[in-house]
């Protein structure tokens, strides 16, 4: 019954939020709509001011008035050419184009409509004129977000010289839109990132100081003023005002309200000595979470969360074994990085085995050390103003001495750990049955079970799900403007371009390509063919060059890869040329038009030929349809244009304004 109700909970809200929508007459139309900004407006690719915008009041409707359509409230907008511009007021008028949600779809890899789905957009589009609009309705959540927008402010202004603002911002008001990629960058390879989204670490650390400092203070106040069960209900309400007030500053996000309902459920048990169980808090908080946000298992982090919990209080939980701080500390993070590792491959993210030692350092820095010292440092500098000049310095050097271990940390070598579901599965079965072992060895066998697994493990090899197929596979992977096609035979790869990339700011290699080649079983690419050098059919070269291997490459312009590559790449660049190779019975014919021509018309063609099947593939690039009328008399002169072949074109230069082309009727 409990599921039946839980499903139709959450099928209504989905139902609510799907009921919103764009219709298709308004896409593409100037529009104009009064609201307030709901988000902290952060700088985006292209020069570009990136924020939320909750619609109060639509000035255009459907052009239908019997259709009942409820209009979008919540909208993710650009503002182009304003990245280092501040919107001039909370509550505006926008003159606008919108579109639906819309996003990528591969089999694996970052889905941004998902994403836009479980944060409530309905709509996004670009802004082409802002107005203040003061006569906007503001609601208590709208005073909300402007109070929050003035905190993120005050503490981008008092902390401006600090040389790590960014993560200073991150940390106190949950602002992570200044954060650069070589933050992400160190962040990722040390397994890090939740340090800096404000989650239950940073709530539990407020409680914890906060019901320190309350429970002295109550201490020192005479019995007959304030009894025992006066002192757990000022403690209680203490720490929970706290945890609020912390949560409101940071934005209170989905993760923080989760955090939140964890604290409260876990302080209730605690502070008023209630004789719970540990397992039954954590089912009462989780039923709490479902029932405030049915969308919150969308989330990693709802997982990841709740999965850390349930370690801790597997370990903790009714353990009699008396542990040193450094013994809990390692026992603990040896039990997070074993059992949440099988979570971690669910969702197509690598457990990096430095992290282990990066989060043994940098947790107990960051709970102990920075965020008291930004809190407490934020609090003087909020009543003594002149104390910035201290305060700032003393602030950044913590966050200073974090960022230069996390650093060093991500530039040491670290492999990859790959290895297989059920070994990861066994693993972390192994490790936690061993924490639990009534005997003072039973962390200590755990851990030399850990290393050993980790000396004797060796990477996968090159899995091949079809291996036993007859007919090959082809796969055109979504990447937006660009192309990335995934050929495999038995046991080869062939892989024909790899989309686009916008440094800084986009790759498909790392959102579309490695996550779907590591969900096939790939670890090898035996050819790679970069048809030409431009950005949307070679983006991320370097970046795939680095994270798998790769067996040759060819392309249609050598010089112009080479230099993508970089100096430092081993692999060697060969040109595209007339005589083809066969890979494990498929037979591969390259052309090229001519060693003077660039861009698009110096794109290498690829013939794919199976003879069994009678079936052709054509990837011919970026081609004009001038070059294409001499790549046909190629195949006329050649005899390779038999009727009886089934041939499947890829229409070349996709989604450009050119003339319709008769080619690919005569092929």
């Amino acid at each position: 019954m409990a599921l039946i109700i839980g499903l139709a909970w959450a099928s209504w809200h989905a139902d609510r939020r799907l009921a919103e929508r764009l219709p298709a007459g308004m896409e593409g139309q100037r529009l104009s709509v009064s609201g307030y900004v709901c988000d902290i407006p952060s700088p985006g690719s292209f020069n570009s001011l990136r924020f939320s915008f909750c619609v109060t009041q639509w000035h255009e409707r459907p052009h239908s008035p019997n259709q009942a359509i409820k209009l979008p409230q919540l909208l993710r907008l650009a503002w182009y050419g304003h990245a280092e511009r501040r919107l001039p007021s909370h509550r505006l008028r926008l003159e606008l184009v919108l579109k639906r949600p819309h996003g990528a779809l591969n089999d694996a890899g970052f889905r941004y409509e998902d994403w836009l789905f479980r944060k409530g957009y309905r709509a996004t589009g670009t802004v082409r004129e802002v107005v203040p609009d003061q006569a906007v309705m503001c609601s208590l959540k709208c005073r909300y977000h402007e109070a929050h927008h003035w905190i993120a402010n005050w503490v981008e202004h008092r902390f401006a010289s600090a040389e790590h603002r960014p993560l200073i911002s991150s940390l106190l008001v949950g602002d992570r839109g200044h954060l650069t990629p070589t933050h992400w960058k160190v962040l990722q390879a040390t397994g890090t990132i939740h340090l800096v989204a404000i989650s239950g670490l940073h709530l539990g650390l407020i409680a914890l100081g906060a019901g320190f400092l309350v429970r002295r203070l109550l201490l020192a106040l005479p019995l007959t003023w304030v009894g025992e069960v006066v002192q757990r209900r000022c403690l209680f309400a203490a720490v929970m005002i706290c945890c609020l007030v912390y949560a409101l500053m940071a934005g209170f996000t989905v993760p923080t309200q989760r955090a939140l309902l964890m604290v409260l459920v876990g302080g209730w048990s605690l502070l008023f000595a209630r004789q719970l169980p540990a397992w039954q808090a954590w089912v009462w908080a989780l039923a709490a979470v479902l029932l405030l946000d049915p969308f919150a298992p969308l989330d990693q982090g709802f997982w990841l969360s709740f999965g850390a919990v349930a370690v801790l209080i597997w370990v903790f939980a009714a353990g009699l074994r008396p542990l040193g701080w450094l013994g809990t500390l390692l026992l603990a993070q040896g039990a997070l990085f074993a059992g949440l590792w099988p979570l971690l491959q669910v969702f197509g993210q690598d457990q990096p085995l430095i992290g282990g030692l990066a989060n043994l350092l940098a947790i107990p820095w960051v709970s102990l050390v920075v965020m008291p010292g930004l809190i407490g440092g934020a609090v003087v500098v909020a009543i003594v103003p002149a104390a910035i000049e201290v305060v700032v310095p003393f602030c950044d050097g913590l966050m200073g001495i974090l960022w230069v271990v996390l650093t060093y940390l991500a530039e040491l070598p670290s492999p990859a750990i790959n290895v297989g579901p059920w070994e990861v599965i066994g693993l972390a079965g192994l490790v936690l049955l061993l924490v639990k072992v009534p005997t003072p060895g039973g962390g200590t066998c755990a851990g030399l079970l850990f290393v050993a697994w980790l000396a004797v493990v060796q990477p996968p090899t090159l899995q091949r799900p079809n291996a036993h197929l007859v007919e090959p596979e082809l796969r055109v992977w979504d990447v937006g403007q660009g192309l990335a096609v995934l050929v495999r035979h038995q046991d080869t790869v062939l892989l024909y371009d790899t989309g686009p990339a916008v440094p800084g700011v986009f790759s498909a290699v790392e959102s579309t390509l490695l996550p779907n080649l590591k969900a096939l079983g790939i670890n090898r690419i035996d050819t790679l063919v970069i048809s030409h050098a431009d950005s949307d059919h070679s983006g991320g070269l370097a970046t795939l060059a680095r994270s798998i291997q790769i067996g040759k490459l060819v392309t249609g312009e050598v010089s112009a890869v080479q230099e993508k590559l970089g100096e430092t790449s081993g692999l060697v660049v060969q040109p595209c040329a007339v005589a083809g190779e066969e890979l494990a019975g498929l037979h591969i014919h390259y052309w090229h038009a001519g060693d003077s021509r660039t861009g698009n018309d110096a794109s290498c063609v690829v013939r794919i030929e199976h003879a069994p099947s009678r079936t052709e593939w054509l990837l011919p690039g970026d081609i004009s349809a001038a070059t294409e009328a001499l790549y046909l008399s190629h195949l006329r002169g050649q005899g390779s244009l038999a009727a009886d072949v089934t041939r499947l074109v890829l229409a070349p230069h996709h989604a450009a304004r050119h003339p319709p082309r008769r080619s690919g009727c005569q092929l």
